[in-house]
């Protein structure tokens, strides 16, 4: 593994990041101004900083805090904390090119997570039980609604925390949860979620599931959270990620109204049990047939039927900040990383030192495609480079398209790599078609309607792009090399 320059730094909590974060000039705002949470609140970070692949015109920006949300005194919204990877880098102690290794060396350092008191736990400071007749979450917390036309209003970044059923397994996820009544929200499970398992194993018993729903967490919570099998295979805690990312267990404590366990730094828990044999329409309450902006940029279709979680209780820190991410952007960066760092560890692992670096584009929502950066050394390397693709794909199902770079081609660089693909590609001989393959099933491509070739919703034709050069005409790609000069006492203003 390459060598890095790591400084873990001294975060612990959502609040002690953005302490940290505004060390740094240019990568966090906040504004007074007020802003409905229905459709607004999304429409201005759009043009701010949501990025990724949000419609145009949109940026990557810095990270922002809504002080006066409408409807909800006190209130406090924040958005698109891990929305560019240059945050990820200052959030997580390692360079923008460093951070598939970081996270690929965390992931094999698991830390796994400690019980603390209550008294140790500040998101109980404040406490809201459903029984209570006043109680309303869609009152309590703002939720945001991203477009007109969202089924309701969403909490985007819910980490669920669930157990099996005889507690030896745990595991956290994020899901879409919708806000469908006054104790009510909806939940959405991928297909082969683990936590889904553990709501079928509940289910199949006639048993609710307790679980915890943790928003505004320390930025390694989040990201850890979101790697997946071969990589964190059933029943492994993606708490451990973050452990070792940070060096340090994460904290947990146990929940107030359900036999449940809660990450005792967060903003905001709420407590629900998953109910068995219950489903609802996620569109109830609007009718729009749509659900909310997704990882790919479409808004795509309400789940007619979707598992119901019945709030017990709702707790949070004094002066909370819900946070959210807007459109998809963010989601690309959450997602990427740890794809990322699966690739590369799995890379290691079977062809040591010829993969340089992976990034999982946020042009397909950090999971549907990867650059690879190869480098061929020895003639007999010739043809790893299509071994490496392979791998990728399959190491990480929901990966569709593969690009692969020589090492003179910076992989960050979208120009770069497809000026690759212009002068190192022919579509005849450097194209791979594995058609037939499990893909997602957000993706509205994968559909029999879209190619008579897809037999089923969710299948794909995965393909690579092998963009490298031949081994052997090595000579005739060599870049055409400048000085290296340095340009700052060129560019200094005048004073």
């Amino acid at each position: 593994m390459h060598n890095m320059k790591l400084s873990i730094p001294p975060v612990n909590d959502l609040r002690s990041a953005l302490a940290y974060l505004q060390q740094v000039g240019g990568q966090y705002i906040e504004t007074d101004h007020p802003v409905d949470p229905k459709a607004e609140l999304a429409g201005v970070y759009k043009r701010i900083g949501a990025g990724g692949t949000v419609e145009s015109p949109t940026q990557i920006g810095p990270a922002m805090i809504f002080n006066n949300i409408i409807g909800y005194p006190g209130s406090r919204v924040l958005v698109g904390l891990m929305a560019s990877r240059q945050r990820a880098s200052i959030l997580l102690g390692a360079k923008k090119e460093n951070l598939s290794m970081h996270l690929a060396k965390a992931v094999k350092t698991v830390i796994e997570p400690i019980l603390v008191d209550a008294d140790r736990a500040p998101c109980q400071e404040e406490i809201y039980y459903a029984d209570d007749p006043s109680f309303d979450i869609r009152k309590l917390l703002p939720a945001p609604t991203m477009t007109e036309e969202d089924a309701g209003p969403f909490f985007c970044l819910g980490l669920v925390l669930g157990s099996s059923l005889d507690g030896k397994q745990t595991d956290v996820t994020i899901h879409r949860l919708c806000v469908q009544g006054r104790d009510e929200l909806s939940i959405y499970f991928a297909p082969n979620r683990h936590i889904d398992q553990f709501r079928q194993e509940a289910e199949n018993a006639g048993k609710a599931l307790p679980v915890s729903i943790n928003m505004g967490l320390d930025p390694a919570i989040y990201i850890g959270s979101c790697f997946e099998a071969p990589t964190t295979p059933f029943g492994f805690n993606e708490l451990c990620v973050a452990g070792g990312l940070r060096g340090k267990p994460v904290e947990l404590v146990k929940c107030v109204s359900i036999p449940q366990r809660a990450i005792a730094r967060a903003e905001i828990i709420i407590e629900g049990e998953i109910l068995p044999h219950v489903r609802v329409r996620e569109d109830q309450n609007t009718n729009t047939g749509k659900a909310m902006p997704e990882f790919p940029g479409y808004n795509g279709p309400a789940n007619p039927s979707l598992p119901l979680i019945k709030v017990k209780a709702v707790t949070m820190r004094h002066h909370a900040i819900m946070q959210t991410v807007v459109g998809v952007g963010e989601m690309a960066v959450l997602n990427g990383l740890p794809t990322e760092a699966s690739i590369y560890n799995a890379e290691e692992d079977a062809l040591p030192g010829f993969v340089k670096n992976v990034y999982a584009h946020s042009a397909g929502g950090g999971k549907f495609l990867a650059i690879l950066q190869v480098c061929k050394k020895l003639k007999t390397d010739e043809g790893r480079q299509r071994q490496a693709a392979l791998i990728a794909l399959a190491t990480f199902r929901e990966l569709k398209n593969v690009i692969l770079v020589d090492d003179d081609v910076d992989p960050f660089d979208t120009d770069d790599v497809l000026w690759a693909m212009q002068t190192r590609y022919q579509g005849d001989v450097d194209t791979i078609f594995i058609p037939g393959v499990t893909g997602h099933p957000l993706d509205p491509s994968q559909s029999p309607q879209f190619s008579p070739s897809i037999r089923i919703n969710g299948t794909t034709c995965k393909t690579i792009f092998d963009c490298t050069y031949p081994f052997d005409m090595k000579e005739s790609f060599k870049r055409a090399k400048f000085r290296d000069v340095d340009p700052r006492p060129f560019i200094q203003e005048k004073s």
